[in-house]
C-alpha cells in the first residue's frame, strides 16, 4: 500500500495534465452509456493501469457495475474496429475495465493525488460537454441515420431493378442455334462454338477431319474429365509426332487412319452429329458453317469404315 501511494504521490505535476478537447477523444459508448478505458485513464491519472486498478479492488465496495465494469470480448473487438490505437486490445488475455462518469469521480477520492484530483474535475468537464454535444446534435445523427438507412434501401432497390434488366435482357437475347455461320475472320467466335460443343459432350466426341493439328487436340482436351476423344484422320509425321507429345502429357486422345476420299468433315457429339464446313484448325477463317444433321454416328462411321 506504501509503495502504490509513493506511485501515486509522485506523479507529474499538475501543469502537464491533458487538455479537455483531448480527454473527450478517449471516451467512448459502450452499453448505451459514456465510458472510459482503465488505461486510458491511468494515463491521464499518471499512474501505471495495474496502480489503478489495485487501488480500485481495494476500495471495490465504492465501485457498483454502473461506476465499473469490464467490457466482453465482442465489446472489445467493436472498440478495435472504430479506433486503431485500441488494436491491442484485440490480444490482450485480461478483459478491459471501463469506468462511467461516476466512477471516474470516485477514482480522485481512492487514488489521492493532486493530480487525480485536478484530472477528474477535467474529466467530468469533458463529459459534460460530450454530453451537451450529443443533445445538441440529436437532429443532425438523426436525419444522418435516416440518410443511411435510405442509402442502404436504395441500392437495395437498385440492385433489384438492374438485376431484373439484366434477366430482361437475357431474355430477349436470341438463343444460341445448332447451326451457324461463320463470317470470314470470325476465327474466335467459331474456336469457341467449337469449344462449347467439346465441353457438352457427356461420353464420347469424335471427329473426321483431313487436316489436324496441335490446335485441334488443344481444343479437343477441352472436353470433361472422362469423355473419349477419337481423331480420324490422314496422318503425316508432323501429326504422329504431335500425337505422341500430346497423349504423353494429357489424357490420351485415339487417332484412326482416314480411308481415302472423304471429303466432308463431320464432328460427332454423343449421339448428335455436326457437319463442318472447314477443318476445326481453319474455322473461321473464311466463310463457313456448322449445322447439325440427322445422320446418326453409326451411320457416318459404318460408311467411313466400309471405304477402302
Amino acid at each position: 500500500m506504501k509503495d502504490m501511494e509513493k506511485e501515486i504521490s509522485n506523479a507529474a505535476s499538475v501543469d502537464a495534465l491533458v487538455p479537455i478537447e483531448g480527454i473527450k477523444e478517449l471516451i467512448f459508448t459502450v452499453r448505451g452509456v459514456q465510458v472510459m478505458l482503465d488505461r486510458d485513464l491511468a494515463r491521464l491519472y499518471q499512474v501505471q493501469t495495474k496502480v489503478l486498478n489495485q487501488a480500485v479492488k481495494r476500495n471495490i465496495n465504492r465501485f457498483p457495475e454502473r461506476f465499473m465494469f469490464q467490457l466482453t470480448e465482442g465489446e472489445m473487438n467493436e472498440l478495435v474496429t472504430i479506433c486503431d490505437r485500441l488494436k491491442p486490445l484485440k490480444h490482450s488475455s485480461t478483459p478491459a475495465t471501463v469506468f462511467t462518469e461516476q466512477g471516474v469521480t470516485q477514482l480522485s477520492a481512492v487514488l489521492r493525488s493532486d493530480v487525480a484530483v485536478e484530472m477528474s474535475i477535467r474529466i467530468n468537464d469533458a463529459f459534460h460537454a460530450m454530453r451537451h454535444f450529443l443533445v445538441a446534435n440529436a437532429g443532425i445523427f438523426q436525419r444522418l441515420d435516416n440518410v443511411e438507412r435510405g442509402l442502404l434501401e436504395y441500392k437495395h432497390e437498385t440492385d433489384s431493378k438492374f438485376d431484373a434488366i439484366l434477366d430482361r435482357m437475357e431474355a430477349l437475347e436470341p438463343p444460341m442455334l445448332p447451326e451457324q455461320l461463320f463470317a470470314t475472320g470470325c476465327v474466335w467466335d467459331a474456336y469457341s462454338y467449337v469449344c462449347d460443343l467439346v465441353r457438352s459432350a457427356a461420353r464420347r466426341i469424335v471427329l473426321i477431319d483431313n487436316f489436324v493439328d496441335d490446335r485441334t487436340l488443344r481444343i479437343l482436351d477441352k472436353r470433361a474429365e472422362g469423355v473419349e476423344a477419337t481423331v480420324y484422320t490422314r496422318f503425316t509425321e508432323q501429326i504422329e509426332l504431335d500425337f505422341a507429345k500430346h497423349n504423353e502429357q494429357c489424357a490420351p486422345i485415339a487417332k484412326v487412319q482416314l480411308p481415302l476420299h472423304v471429303h466432308d468433315r463431320f464432328l460427332i457429339i454423343d449421339s448428335q452429329v455436326y457437319l463442318l464446313g472447314a477443318s476445326v484448325k481453319d474455322m473461321g477463317k473464311g466463310l463457313c458453317a456448322i449445322a447439325p444433321v440427322e445422320f446418326s454416328p453409326e451411320m457416318v462411321l459404318g460408311s467411313l469404315n466400309g471405304q477402302k
